[in-house]
């Protein structure tokens, strides 16, 4: 969107102002309409929030996960790239264009492609993250002035036994996950997303994603995951208020105080030997799991939520290791998605697995001694192998009349 079209938009369309060439969203403009579409559709979720949506809305079918790292070290440049992705979030969330599709003028180009028309709205969620890199760049450039606001929870996560990261496909400055229903929709919101960043920020990495292997909601089955295994039984939901504030939701007593009611997120990328998967015993399968196949069930279990008896499990069964009872309570509320993206070039094998994706209150104590656990232990090892690797802080949700990273910001 060229400067020109942004202004059309911007002050027309989207019925909002410029405001010393910074977008300034009003109670009257997009995010009211936000939430007026959501009280007229099923499939709107409202972006509004305490916290931001795509944490504990019910997983949706498709994903678009991707970091973008800000080539601009103006904090002007940085801010107004926010302002206009949440006045972007706020009317693709409810249903609507970003801007004119079909331009008075044909010679003049769209301000919004139109690849969704025609495609639901399909309970579509954005969900924004900030990298460590976004505080403090290449080791100590603070490009916006905020490397003392950087959370101390934002650590970087350490290399695990077996990581074969590929740092291309690692980390960034801002990380953004696009959910929804319909693939169509989840590809608009992020193809819509990165022509707003254009001389702003760029693309790192992208990964697709289908197939939800978490259940965050108690009306959700448990889907199962490529290795055809029911994943995310014990998956916190959005009906345990008592699980995400003491796991998920950051407090005002952790600090730093922009980032409370936000959570921090970790992804990994990680691909399965199917190849090898594919020539194991249906025993072994379940030994390395922990559970049945078909039901779900712990071994020795007969129903898939039955309580597993951990040590009749084997050692190294994955269940077992993961479980809260064997790592001092500990939980993760996961969010992942299956990925299929071809065949490896060099050795003709699937590159396929699951795209990981936890929210937790403090990555350092949850996430890191739990993956240090599996990659020491766990039988699965043999038949995974984790390819990328990122962390980000996700701050909390906005208001009418905020952007998101405003509590940052300013």
């Amino acid at each position: 969107m060229n400067e020109l079209s942004r202004r059309k938009f911007f002050g027309g369309a989207a019925k909002v102002g410029l405001a010393g060439g910074a977008l300034a969203l009003s109670s009257g403009g997009v995010l009211s309409a936000c939430s007026d579409a959501a009280s007229a559709s099923s499939d709107v979720v409202p972006y509004t929030g305490l916290h931001q949506a795509g944490i504990t809305t019910p997983a949706q079918g498709r994903l678009v996960y991707a970091a973008f790292d800000v080539t601009s070290k103006r904090l002007t440049d940085l801010q107004r790239l926010l302002r206009d992705w949440t006045a972007a979030i706020a009317l693709m969330t409810a249903g609507k264009p970003v801007g004119s599709i079909e331009p008075a003028n044909v010679y003049e180009m769209p301000d919004d492609n139109g690849e969704a028309l025609g495609s639901p709205t399909a309970n579509l969620t954005i969900t924004i993250g900030f990298g460590r890199s976004l505080f403090v760049h290449d080791g100590d450039e603070d490009r916006f002035g905020i490397s003392g606001k950087l959370p101390k929870q934002l650590a970087p996560i350490p290399l695990f036994r077996n990581d074969v990261l590929d740092p291309t496909r690692s980390d960034g400055d801002i990380s953004v996950q696009c959910c929804a229903d319909d693939p169509q929709t989840a590809f608009h919101a992020f193809h819509h997303l990165v022509r707003i960043a254009r001389g702003t920020a760029q693309t790192r990495w992208v990964q697709l994603g289908f197939g939800r292997t978490a259940t965050t909601s108690d009306n959700q089955s448990t889907p199962r995951n490529l290795m055809g295994f029911k994943d995310g039984t014990n998956n916190i939901v959005a009906e345990d208020t008592t699980g995400l504030r003491t796991h998920v939701w950051v407090p005002p007593e952790d600090k730093p105080a922009w980032m409370t009611n936000g959570t921090f997120v970790v992804v990994r990328r990680i691909r399965m030997l199917m190849e090898s998967w594919d020539r194991t015993a249906l025993k072994e399968q379940e030994d390395v799991i922990g559970r049945t196949k078909i039901e779900g069930a712990p071994l020795g279990g007969r129903k898939e939520h039955d309580q597993p008896n951990l040590p009749k499990l084997p050692k190294d069964a994955h269940i077992r290791l993961a479980a809260p009872a064997e790592n001092d309570g500990l939980r993760i509320l996961r969010r992942g998605y299956s990925f299929a993206d071809g065949a490896d070039p060099q050795t003709g094998q699937l590159d396929a697995g699951l795209f990981f994706v936890a929210y937790q209150r403090d990555p350092r104590t949850q996430f890191v001694p739990l993956q240090q656990r599996l990659a020491d232990n766990d039988a699965l090892n043999e038949y995974i192998k984790h390819v990328s690797s990122g962390v980000y802080a996700v701050p909390p949700g906005v208001q009418p009349g905020e952007y998101i990273g405003q509590t940052l910001l300013g």
